[in-house]
């Protein structure tokens, strides 16, 4: 059948399942909102306030579904915002798909209104980018793009789109949805290597990353360690994929990881890797990480081998596949003493006692917190302090419920991907937990929350400085607090307010459970400005470089380590 662009632009979608698209409109994709309003009792456009938080918002739905997140946006400015949202998905292998409008065909390259070469800004932060110059060729582009966003690791695929493609008129024929590619199987040889090394040691450990999560493999995972008494331990973005009550489980990883888990990954004369990467927040120091270990890489993408840490065996495969095969073929095993050695590092948070009418202690606010949530409560943050703080205490029980971001650690991403998670599933509670630094980066997305009467629960942890920055001011800068203590004046309740959303505020220890349950309770969008001391840190810590006998696990009032 004949149709212009934009209604192929659109049916497509629709083949791959696409419900929900967030964006802002422009001249260079009006022909584009043209053919959404026609379509809109089919597929739901959520308008934001910028188009970073339309990015973030496709990224959020994304990790909370697994399904590819869409967003668009014009050109030029339109298509430039969206950049550290694309930035984001691609370093924590996030499937995206942003279309972008731009200036006609004949007008490209000529310094036109508003034209940027967007695919050529966005070529080292993509899978793959399209620009699409022939309207014949607009349909097969999109279904190339799902297919690339999920195939393999999966991560963001930009379509440029000029305008006259848009309107230009072409026959359309409907086609399948675009599934990701299969992935080959793993290499017979690679799995008997790492059946041999398991059955071999005798300290073994599993660290896994967000590959577990984006291969859906929690109960394989689950399955092996049981089978072969393998203690766990996970990087940020593995969160949630492993039951945090589990007699095996010995919490994160890395800079702010638990003693256990850092001192099981020292002294493991294996360490079995299942989608991991070794980024340098959690191997700050390479060689010293797992210095007795041989060590087994098992991961989809084969870049990640030997990128940062030597692997004895590189097993490629999809994890879910790959340790469903290990744990049919693997002989059950015990490691009683290496067990017992290493949980028994575990400590748990001891109960907040203090004054009544002091500051409320954060780990307080978020056992509180997690006390008054559903198990499948989404969580979503921002970046600083009050994120590790949320890895280490909230104890998440399901995958997908806890949307960070990891790689980048972009500030002003969790209010977006707070909305996307919410528009994806609406009868589900979804909190954003920001720090007043990261808030104040795209707070105006309030105004989405606002208009579309999302009931998402901002909760600000408000020390009124800029809190990891200052720490690290603190321990390694001899307290020269260089533009760390903005001063900022905003009232965050009236603020609230101004959007049309309902304000509150915590400023003692004991109005941190009423002030939550009326939160929890209002039923609509509800930002709670909780004011913690400034002085307040993230432990442990391992210092940059550093390993597990470097770490900091107390502060004094002078920021040296005790």
């Amino acid at each position: 059948m004949q149709m212009n662009g934009s209604d192929v632009l659109v049916e497509c979608l629709l083949e791959q399942g696409v419900d929900t698209v967030f964006g802002y409109p422009g001249g260079a994709v009006l022909n584009i909102y043209d053919a959404l309003y026609k379509y809109s009792g089919r597929i739901r456009h959520i308008l934001t306030a910028h188009e970073q938080g339309a990015s973030h918002a496709a990224d959020g739905y994304a990790r909370a579904t697994g399904k590819v997140g869409v967003c668009i946006a014009t050109s030029g400015p339109g298509a430039t915002n969206l950049v550290t949202g694309i930035a984001t998905a691609y370093m924590d292998s996030i499937p995206v798909v942003a279309i972008t409008g731009n200036v006609s065909v004949p007008l490209l390259g000529r310094d036109s209104f508003q034209e940027v070469d967007i695919t050529g800004i966005t070529m080292p932060i993509t899978k793959h980018n399209f620009i699409v110059k022939r309207v014949e060729d607009l349909a097969d582009t999109v279904r190339q793009a799902f297919r690339i966003a999920q195939s393999g690791r999966p991560g963001p695929v930009l379509i440029d789109i000029p305008k006259d493609i848009t309107a230009a008129m072409t026959e359309y024929e409907p086609a399948p949805a675009a599934g990701p590619r299969p992935c080959p199987p793993p290499k017979e040889e690679r799995v008997a290597m790492t059946l041999e090394k398991l059955a071999a040691c005798k300290r073994p450990l599993i660290y896994f990353g967000g590959g577990v999560i984006s291969s859906g493999a929690e109960q394989e995972l689950l399955a092996l360690a049981e089978k072969l008494d393998i203690p766990v331990c996970a990087s940020m973005m593995g969160i949630g994929g492993f039951p945090p009550d589990h007699r095996l489980w010995l919490g994160m990883v890395g800079m702010h990881g638990t003693l256990a888990a850092n001192k099981a990954a020292k002294d493991c004369d294996l360490l079995l890797v299942c989608g991991a990467r070794f980024s340098d927040r959690v191997a700050g120091n390479r060689t010293g990480f797992s210095p007795n270990a041989q060590v087994v890489h098992i991961d989809i993408d084969h870049a990640e081998f030997d990128k940062n840490v030597p692997a004895a065996v590189r097993l490629a495969g999809d994890l879910k596949t790959v340790l469903a095969l290990l744990c049919e073929r693997a002989p059950a095993a015990s490691h009683p003493e290496w067990v017992n050695e290493t949980t028994g590092r575990r400590h748990g948070w001891t109960p907040y006692t203090a004054d009544p009418a002091a500051a409320p202690d954060p780990l307080y606010v978020l056992h509180t917190l997690r006390d008054m949530t559903p198990d499948d409560a989404i969580v979503a943050t921002d970046v600083g302090q009050h994120q590790m703080w949320t890895a280490q205490h909230f104890e998440f029980r399901q995958p997908r419920t806890f949307l960070s971001s990891g790689g980048l650690g972009t500030m002003g991403y969790g209010l977006g991907a707070a909305i996307g998670a919410q528009t994806a599933f609406p009868g589900r509670r979804v909190v954003l937990v920001s720090g007043d630094g990261s808030f104040h980066m795209n707070l105006n997305e309030l105004t989405t929350l606002a208009s579309y009467d999302l009931p998402i629960v901002v909760l600000v942890m408000n020390n009124q400085v800029l809190g990891m920055v200052r720490q690290w001011q603190k321990v390694f800068y001899g307290r020269r607090f260089s533009a760390t203590d903005p001063h900022r004046k905003t009232d965050l309740v009236k603020l609230a307010e101004a959007f049309g959303c309902r304000g509150m505020r915590i400023t003692r220890t004991d109005e941190v459970k009423p002030v939550l349950a009326a939160a929890l309770a209002a039923g609509g969008p509800v930002v709670v400005d909780c004011r913690i001391s400034p002085d307040v840190n993230v432990l442990p810590m391992i210092p940059p470089g550093g390993t597990v006998d470097d770490t900091i696990e107390t502060m004094d009032e002078g920021g040296d380590a005790k």
